[in-house]
Order: C-alpha cells, then sequence, then structure tokens
C-alpha cells in the first residue's frame, strides 16, 4: 500500500444534520446526497449518525403509533454508531474501520468536523483483489406478494439488509432498507389514524427496484466498483445466466480488502 496516501486524500465533504430536525428532512437529505448514514450534529458537535436503516425501524415501530412522520426528530433515530481519525492519519487505518463502521468522522488538529469517509470513498482508491463472485453477500428471497409488514419485521429481527423478489423461479427485483424507510416515511405523512391498516396492504411488488439489472459472475471487481460509483448505488446483484447468486455490496467490497490495491 502507497504509505504517502492520508486520510485527507481519500475524505469527502461531510454531509450532516441537526438532531433537531424532522425525519422527512434527514430522508429527503440522505437520498439527494447519496449518503447512509448521514452525520447528526447538536450545536456543531456530532452527535451520532442516523441510518436509511434506524429511520425504517423507527417508522415502522408500534411505539410510533400514529405521530405523523412530521413530528418525529432526527434525534429518536440517532445512534452513536461511528468512530472518528484525524486528517493526517494514514490511509490503512480505515479498511478496518469501515469493516466496522458504515462511516468514519474526520476531524482537525482543533477536534473541528471538516470531512467523512464512506464505503464509497475508500473504494475509489483501493479494489480488492479476486474474483467478483467471491465477494457477495446472500439476501434471503422473497415472493413478490410478501407484505412490507413482514419484510419490516425480517429486517428489524433477523438483521435483513436487501431481500431478492421472486416470480416462481425467476428474480425480478430487489427491496432494500432505502425503499423499506420511503414508504414508511411516505405513509407515515399522508394517513394518520389508519397507518397500520395502508401498510398492510403494501407488497414487495409495490416497493421494488426492477427489472433486476444483474451482472455476471467473471466481471472484474473494478468494474464492479466503477459501475456502483458511477451510479451511486450501494448493490450489483452478481448472477450466472438467470440464477442470482449473490449481491455484491459497498460492505462486501469493504470487507474483502484485506490485499487492497491503493491507488
Amino acid at each position: 500500500m502507497n504509505q504517502k496516501l492520508t486520510v485527507k486524500d481519500v475524505m469527502s465533504k461531510p454531509v450532516s444534520i441537526a438532531k433537531s430536525a424532522l425525519i422527512p428532512e434527514a430522508l429527503d437529505k440522505m437520498l439527494a446526497e447519496g449518503v447512509d448514514p448521514i452525520v447528526v450534529t447538536s450545536d456543531r458537535v456530532v452527535v451520532g449518525t442516523a441510518s436509511r436503516r434506524s429511520i425504517a425501524e423507527k417508522m415502522g415501530s408500534k411505539k410510533t403509533g400514529n405521530i405523523p412522520a412530521s413530528q418525529i426528530r432526527v434525534a429518536s433515530v440517532t445512534r452513536e454508531d461511528f468512530t472518528s481519525v484525524y486528517q493526517d492519519q494514514d490511509v490503512d487505518l480505515l479498511v478496518p474501520l469501515l469493516q466496522r463502521y458504515k462511516i468514519v468522522v474526520v476531524w482537525d488538529e482543533e477536534h473541528r468536523l471538516i470531512g467523512q469517509v464512506t464505503t464509497g470513498d475508500l473504494l475509489k482508491v483501493a479494489k480488492p483483489e479476486g474474483a467478483i463472485d467471491t465477494m457477495v453477500e446472500i439476501a434471503p428471497r422473497i415472493s413478490r406478494d410478501d407484505r412490507v409488514v413482514q419484510l419490516h419485521r425480517r429486517m428489524v429481527g433477523d438483521g435483513a439488509t436487501r431481500f431478492i423478489v421472486m416470480d416462481g423461479n425467476k428474480a425480478v427485483g430487489i427491496v432494500t432498507e432505502t425503499d423499506i424507510a420511503k414508504i414508511l416515511v411516505k405513509l407515515k405523512g399522508e394517513i394518520d389514524k389508519h397507518f397500520e391498516n395502508a401498510l398492510r396492504n403494501v407488497t414487495a411488488a409495490d416497493i421494488m427496484s426492477s427489472p433486476l439489472i444483474t451482472t455476471p459472475a467473471n466481471t472484474p471487481v473494478s468494474k464492479v466498483v466503477d459501475l456502483m460509483l458511477s451510479k451511486n448505488i450501494s448493490t450489483i446483484p452478481i448472477a450466472e445466466g438467470d440464477k442470482v447468486n449473490g449481491l455484491a455490496t459497498r460492505k462486501s467490497l469493504i470487507d474483502a480488502l484485506g490485499t487492497a490495491s491503493f491507488t
């Protein structure tokens, strides 16, 4: 690895939101900026992060009852799920940190927030070595008719982050944490007393990304990374013919950075 690269060389501009902001504003900002999670601050001090997953969990929880999303603040979905470094530290330090955390906050010498490093930032300068089909995650298979309330339950209880939607033996779409967060925030904004009834009628087919765009298992890792970054997506299904073997994600690629090549 090139020891001359420092955190400053790979960090990006920090994207943050106040803990007093409302949930819809936070989700809109994450989607517009293409970040997940987003740094949460209080009086310019970093207090944690909020993710699309934490928003989905909160919006689907019975504890929120009939409270509309427009009345729920970011503080309620903030987690202390981040770590930090200084801008002059070696870039090699980022690999194990991003294998554990989704984001690394960057301080200056006076401990002020000046940047952040995400999996996407690191993948711009480091590519794992090996075949892409050895770097995939196995996602649960669901049917088009599975209800979002069931997917939310599996997301919270089983830790699932993505679901491949099947129509018989054919993969036809994908549902992610983002899709679940978006529909829950939307329903919480449009419907008050009848939220739970409305949610029961929403199926995977209603929110999935379709058609499912796959990449062959013999695609070079560098091309998969370039596609993720150019399209600002976090997941690419890897297939052999019509069979989806698994999902290449930014997280799975970072996990494979045991032998990285910094450029």
